[in-house]
């Protein structure tokens, strides 16, 4: 296998397999509010889908606040999550939350509130100072002043400065009609039902997917989740000791191929010089019948028109007497022994005419 496949296979299998708690909680900022089961923070991605409840995905904004985006309504800011009693406190972005209510609209979400209010909403050409109207004050203009009254309080009897402008049902946190004045000028509370964790909450423990594969929720406590995490350390160890020891195998039997490899094209053309060179020079017997002659004090070469030469042109030095030498037939040129003998053995032509010499009988001459 290719070193480097390797290596990323094995970054791939510890980070899958290997990852220490990888439902971790979260936060958007260092100092804000804690995101776990069922919440689960929205990543690019969505590696571990698993982490969090369907329809409880929240996301960060860039000044580090944590958002909540219901289905047909929109994005609004959390306050508060509170796990134990199951609700969560949201705001509006833009500090009008009774425009935000006027739309609101929970379904296709798994978010309710515990109780529904009907109220009227009031247009008016001047300000109402009845105890009984609730001045919507990020609804208004300086032309139009808009209040709400409790349906159940409304009565035909209006000021003629006011109209009816619609009817709406709005979601309140508890029965009482007097807290939908703050509750309109500050947050909206809502809860959910599914996954139902209170119980789990109570007894300091956490709810999470029974595995990765199962949508069934199961409480885990404090010494399961602390015995999970020993387990997964564990593992973890042995892994990251298996696959280094297998990828410290890997790399070195790539190296060793790789050195072999290399040994063996760098050593195969020299083996196959050497072949072709065995294969076109002259065996020993062959050269031996040349004929090879001892010069000497004149110097002088036999053959016609070779006695002016004075030195070999294999080694380029000059004829000494007593020098031997071998003349190659037909062409009779001479050559030390020594270097004839050796060109010969890789060459089968003269190395100055490349004609083929031919074998003759081998006579050792003096010549004076």
């Amino acid at each position: 296998m290719n070193i480097s496949k390797f290596f990323h296979f094995f970054i791939f299998f510890l980070v899958i397999y290997a990852s220490e708690d990888y439902c971790r909680h979260s936060w958007c900022s260092n100092d804000n509010i804690l995101i776990r089961f069922p919440f689960q923070v929205e990543v690019e991605g969505d590696q571990y889908p698993y982490c969090g409840y369907p329809g409880f995905k929240l996301t960060c904004t860039n000044d580090s606040k944590t958002v909540l985006t219901l289905p047909y309504t929109g994005a609004f800011y959390v306050r508060k999550i509170n796990y134990h009693k199951q609700y969560i406190q949201l705001y509006d972005p833009h500090d009008c939350l009774p425009n935000r209510l006027l739309s609101l609209n929970l379904s296709s979400s798994p978010f309710t509130a515990k109780f529904i209010t009907n109220y009227t909403l009031l247009i008016c050409s001047t300000r109402n100072i009845r105890s009984q109207f609730i001045p919507l004050e990020c609804l208004s203009n300086s032309t139009h002043f808009v209040s709400a009254i409790p349906s159940m309080n409304f009565t035909n009897s209006l000021p003629q400065s006011c109209y009816v402008n619609r009817k709406i049902s709005i979601p309140v946190a508890r029965s009482y009609d007097e807290i939908f004045r703050n509750y309109l000028s500050e947050d909206l509370l809502l809860t959910w039902s599914s996954p139902d964790c209170r119980h789990c909450e109570l007894q300091d423990g956490m709810c999470k997917f029974e595995s990765r594969n199962s949508d069934r929720v199961r409480c885990f406590s404090d010494h399961q989740t602390g015995d999970s995490k020993h387990a997964i350390v564990i593992f973890r160890i042995i892994i990251l000791s298996i696959g280094g020891a297998a990828m410290m195998c890997a790399i070195g039997m790539g190296c060793l191929t790789h050195f072999k490899r290399r040994r063996t094209i760098s050593a195969e053309p020299t083996i196959d010089i050497t072949i072709t060179r065995m294969r076109m020079g002259l065996d020993e017997t062959t050269i031996e019948s040349f004929d090879k002659i001892v010069l000497g004090e004149s110097r002088r070469l036999p053959g016609v028109g070779h006695n002016d030469g004075t030195g070999c042109s294999i080694c380029l030095s000059e004829y000494n007497s007593k020098d031997i030498i071998r003349c190659i037939p037909k062409c009779t040129h001479c050559f030390h022994v020594h270097c004839i003998d050796e060109w010969l053995r890789m060459n089968s032509t003269c190395p100055l005419c490349r004609n083929s010499p031919s074998p003759s009988h081998s006579v050792l001459h003096s010549i004076s």
